[in-house]
Protein backbone atom coordinates (compact mmCIF):
# COMPACT_ATOMS: atom_id res chain seq x y z
CA UNK A 1 0.00 0.00 0.00
CA UNK A 2 1.48 3.93 -1.10
CA UNK A 3 1.97 5.85 1.97
CA UNK A 4 -0.05 8.54 2.86
CA UNK A 5 -3.71 7.90 1.64
CA UNK A 6 -4.68 10.81 3.69
CA UNK A 7 -3.36 14.05 4.27
CA UNK A 8 -3.73 13.78 7.64
CA UNK A 9 0.00 13.03 9.23
CA UNK A 10 -1.72 10.26 11.66
CA UNK A 11 -2.57 6.37 10.29
CA UNK A 12 -6.24 5.08 10.33
CA UNK A 13 -7.46 1.63 10.78
CA UNK A 14 -10.59 -0.03 9.93
CA UNK A 15 -11.86 -3.56 10.86
CA UNK A 16 -14.77 -4.83 8.79
CA UNK A 17 -16.71 -8.06 7.98
CA UNK A 18 -19.91 -9.71 8.55
CA UNK A 19 -21.15 -10.29 11.88
CA UNK A 20 -19.18 -12.80 14.64
CA UNK A 21 -15.83 -12.28 12.59
CA UNK A 22 -14.01 -11.41 15.43
CA UNK A 23 -13.73 -7.17 14.61
CA UNK A 24 -14.37 -5.81 17.98
CA UNK A 25 -11.89 -8.75 19.73
CA UNK A 26 -9.56 -8.34 17.01
CA UNK A 27 -9.81 -4.30 16.51
CA UNK A 28 -9.02 -4.10 20.50
CA UNK A 29 -6.43 -6.07 20.95
CA UNK A 30 -4.72 -4.28 18.61
CA UNK A 31 -5.19 -1.07 20.16
CA UNK A 32 -3.62 -2.98 23.09
CA UNK A 33 -0.86 -3.79 21.51
CA UNK A 34 -0.20 -0.31 19.97
CA UNK A 35 -0.59 1.04 23.28
CA UNK A 36 1.66 -1.55 24.96
CA UNK A 37 4.44 -0.31 22.08
CA UNK A 38 3.85 3.15 23.30
CA UNK A 39 1.83 4.43 19.94
CA UNK A 40 -0.33 7.37 20.79
CA UNK A 41 -3.49 5.33 19.55
CA UNK A 42 -7.22 6.02 19.95
CA UNK A 43 -10.03 3.09 19.22
CA UNK A 44 -13.14 4.05 18.43
CA UNK A 45 -16.33 2.12 16.84
CA UNK A 46 -19.14 3.14 14.60
CA UNK A 47 -21.84 3.51 14.52
CA UNK A 48 -20.71 5.45 17.72
CA UNK A 49 -17.96 7.40 18.86
CA UNK A 50 -19.61 10.52 20.22
CA UNK A 51 -22.73 11.29 22.21
CA UNK A 52 -25.00 12.07 19.50
CA UNK A 53 -23.47 9.19 17.07
CA UNK A 54 -24.82 6.35 19.86
CA UNK A 55 -28.13 7.89 19.80
CA UNK A 56 -28.23 7.60 16.77
CA UNK A 57 -26.85 4.06 17.05
CA UNK A 58 -29.59 2.71 19.13
CA UNK A 59 -32.13 3.88 17.10
CA UNK A 60 -30.38 2.23 14.28
CA UNK A 61 -29.34 -1.35 15.30
CA UNK A 62 -31.68 -1.55 18.37
CA UNK A 63 -35.25 1.00 18.35
CA UNK A 64 -38.25 -1.52 17.02
CA UNK A 65 -40.81 1.13 17.85
CA UNK A 66 -40.21 2.83 14.40
CA UNK A 67 -39.96 1.18 10.70
CA UNK A 68 -37.06 2.34 9.21
CA UNK A 69 -36.15 1.94 5.65
CA UNK A 70 -32.83 0.76 3.95
CA UNK A 71 -32.78 4.51 2.88
CA UNK A 72 -33.35 6.32 6.15
CA UNK A 73 -30.64 3.77 7.53
CA UNK A 74 -27.99 5.07 5.47
CA UNK A 75 -28.96 8.31 5.75
CA UNK A 76 -29.20 8.25 9.66
CA UNK A 77 -25.89 5.84 9.43
CA UNK A 78 -24.27 8.69 7.66
CA UNK A 79 -25.01 11.47 9.93
CA UNK A 80 -23.50 9.42 12.51
CA UNK A 81 -20.47 9.15 10.93
CA UNK A 82 -20.26 12.59 9.71
CA UNK A 83 -19.84 13.91 13.21
CA UNK A 84 -17.70 10.77 14.09
CA UNK A 85 -15.25 12.02 11.80
CA UNK A 86 -15.46 15.73 12.38
CA UNK A 87 -15.27 15.42 16.30
CA UNK A 88 -12.83 12.21 16.96
CA UNK A 89 -11.46 10.48 13.68
CA UNK A 90 -9.89 13.64 12.03
CA UNK A 91 -8.60 15.48 14.93
CA UNK A 92 -6.78 12.15 16.06
CA UNK A 93 -5.71 11.51 12.74
CA UNK A 94 -4.43 15.53 12.70
CA UNK A 95 -2.04 15.33 16.18
CA UNK A 96 -1.13 12.08 14.27
CA UNK A 97 -2.56 9.29 16.11
CA UNK A 98 -3.13 6.43 15.32
CA UNK A 99 -6.77 5.57 15.16
CA UNK A 100 -8.39 2.37 15.06
CA UNK A 101 -12.07 1.60 14.15
CA UNK A 102 -14.50 -0.73 14.38
CA UNK A 103 -16.48 -0.42 11.47
CA UNK A 104 -16.66 2.63 9.25
CA UNK A 105 -18.29 3.92 5.63
CA UNK A 106 -17.28 0.67 4.08
CA UNK A 107 -20.22 -1.68 6.50
CA UNK A 108 -22.89 0.76 4.97
CA UNK A 109 -21.54 -0.37 1.18
CA UNK A 110 -21.72 -3.70 2.82
CA UNK A 111 -24.89 -3.63 4.69
CA UNK A 112 -27.36 -0.99 2.54
CA UNK A 113 -26.00 -1.59 -0.59
CA UNK A 114 -25.15 -5.17 -1.02
CA UNK A 115 -27.77 -6.86 2.06
CA UNK A 116 -30.66 -4.22 1.42
CA UNK A 117 -30.21 -3.75 -2.29
CA UNK A 118 -29.56 0.68 -2.16
CA UNK A 119 -27.35 2.08 -5.32
CA UNK A 120 -23.70 1.58 -4.23
CA UNK A 121 -22.49 4.74 -6.37
CA UNK A 122 -25.29 6.51 -4.57
CA UNK A 123 -24.15 5.00 -1.17
CA UNK A 124 -20.29 6.02 -2.20
CA UNK A 125 -21.25 9.34 -3.18
CA UNK A 126 -23.14 9.61 0.36
CA UNK A 127 -20.08 8.29 2.02
CA UNK A 128 -17.73 10.71 0.44
CA UNK A 129 -20.17 13.45 1.58
CA UNK A 130 -20.00 12.39 5.38
CA UNK A 131 -16.43 11.68 5.70
CA UNK A 132 -15.45 14.89 4.02
CA UNK A 133 -13.57 12.42 1.64
CA UNK A 134 -11.45 10.05 4.63
CA UNK A 135 -10.45 7.19 3.82
CA UNK A 136 -9.12 4.14 5.78
CA UNK A 137 -5.04 4.00 5.07
CA UNK A 138 -5.85 0.06 5.56
CA UNK A 139 -9.12 -1.82 5.90
CA UNK A 140 -8.51 -5.57 7.90
CA UNK A 141 -11.71 -7.53 6.67
CA UNK A 142 -12.39 -10.42 8.97
CA UNK A 143 -14.23 -13.06 6.43
CA UNK A 144 -16.30 -15.45 7.70
CA UNK A 145 -19.52 -17.57 6.34
CA UNK A 146 -22.53 -15.72 7.79
CA UNK A 147 -23.91 -19.21 8.66
CA UNK A 148 -21.17 -19.43 11.20
CA UNK A 149 -20.75 -16.05 12.48
CA UNK A 150 -24.28 -15.44 13.01
CA UNK A 151 -24.43 -19.28 15.20
CA UNK A 152 -21.67 -16.98 17.06
CA UNK A 153 -23.27 -13.98 17.39
CA UNK A 154 -26.54 -15.38 18.19
CA UNK A 155 -25.17 -18.06 20.52
CA UNK A 156 -26.11 -20.90 19.08
CA UNK A 157 -24.90 -24.27 19.54
CA UNK A 158 -23.25 -23.43 22.66
CA UNK A 159 -21.51 -20.56 21.23
CA UNK A 160 -22.40 -18.32 23.89
CA UNK A 161 -23.28 -15.30 22.21
CA UNK A 162 -24.05 -11.60 22.92
CA UNK A 163 -26.71 -8.80 22.39
CA UNK A 164 -28.01 -8.98 18.81
CA UNK A 165 -29.31 -5.94 16.71
CA UNK A 166 -31.73 -5.60 13.81
CA UNK A 167 -29.24 -6.10 11.43
CA UNK A 168 -28.43 -9.49 12.34
CA UNK A 169 -31.57 -10.88 13.00
CA UNK A 170 -32.58 -10.47 8.72
CA UNK A 171 -31.07 -14.08 8.13
CA UNK A 172 -28.43 -15.28 6.62
CA UNK A 173 -29.39 -14.46 2.97
CA UNK A 174 -28.88 -11.00 4.14
CA UNK A 175 -25.76 -11.40 5.28
CA UNK A 176 -24.73 -13.48 2.42
CA UNK A 177 -25.15 -10.48 0.40
CA UNK A 178 -23.20 -7.86 2.54
CA UNK A 179 -20.57 -10.44 2.53
CA UNK A 180 -20.19 -10.42 -1.19
CA UNK A 181 -19.86 -6.56 -1.19
CA UNK A 182 -17.30 -6.36 1.55
CA UNK A 183 -15.21 -9.42 -0.88
CA UNK A 184 -15.46 -7.29 -3.78
CA UNK A 185 -14.86 -3.58 -2.25
CA UNK A 186 -11.58 -5.85 -0.91
CA UNK A 187 -10.87 -6.55 -4.38
CA UNK A 188 -11.14 -3.56 -6.09
CA UNK A 189 -8.57 -2.23 -3.28
CA UNK A 190 -6.24 -5.01 -2.61
CA UNK A 191 -3.71 -2.77 -1.33
CA UNK A 192 -5.91 -0.88 0.78
CA UNK A 193 -7.70 -4.04 2.18
CA UNK A 194 -6.11 -7.53 4.05
CA UNK A 195 -8.52 -10.26 3.96
CA UNK A 196 -8.42 -12.23 7.13
CA UNK A 197 -9.97 -15.74 7.50
CA UNK A 198 -12.06 -15.15 10.36
CA UNK A 199 -12.30 -18.84 11.60
CA UNK A 200 -8.65 -19.20 12.25
CA UNK A 201 -6.75 -18.98 15.71
CA UNK A 202 -7.13 -15.39 17.29
CA UNK A 203 -4.03 -15.71 18.57
CA UNK A 204 -2.57 -16.09 14.70
CA UNK A 205 -4.93 -13.53 13.55
CA UNK A 206 -3.92 -11.00 16.21
CA UNK A 207 -0.23 -11.78 15.27
CA UNK A 208 -1.08 -11.17 11.33
CA UNK A 209 -2.52 -7.95 11.97
CA UNK A 210 0.02 -6.38 13.97
CA UNK A 211 3.05 -7.24 11.41
CA UNK A 212 0.73 -5.61 9.04
CA UNK A 213 -0.21 -2.55 10.64
CA UNK A 214 3.76 -2.37 11.96
CA UNK A 215 5.14 -2.43 8.83
CA UNK A 216 2.74 0.45 7.31
CA UNK A 217 3.70 2.03 10.37
CA UNK A 218 7.15 2.19 9.29
CA UNK A 219 6.40 2.94 5.85
CA UNK A 220 5.15 6.05 7.17
CA UNK A 221 7.80 6.49 9.48
CA UNK A 222 5.23 6.79 12.72
CA UNK A 223 7.20 5.88 15.86
CA UNK A 224 6.36 4.92 19.34
CA UNK A 225 6.44 8.00 21.85
CA UNK A 226 8.17 6.87 24.74
CA UNK A 227 6.06 9.57 27.20
CA UNK A 228 2.63 8.99 25.54
CA UNK A 229 0.42 5.65 26.01
CA UNK A 230 -3.43 4.81 24.07
CA UNK A 231 -6.62 6.29 24.96
CA UNK A 232 -10.12 4.60 24.48
CA UNK A 233 -12.76 6.62 23.44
Amino acid sequence: MKPGANSQPGFFVVFEGPDGGGKTTQSGRLFAHLEKLNYEAKWTREPGGTALADLIREVVLHDTTHEISPRVEALLLSAARSQHVEKVIRPALEAGCVVVCDRFKYSTVAYQGGGSGLNVGDLNGLNKFSTDGLDADLVILLDIDPSEGLCRKLGLGGAGGSETNKMELRGVEYQERAREQFRQMASESPDRWLVIDGTGCADEIGDEISRRVTKELEARSIVPTSASTGRLI
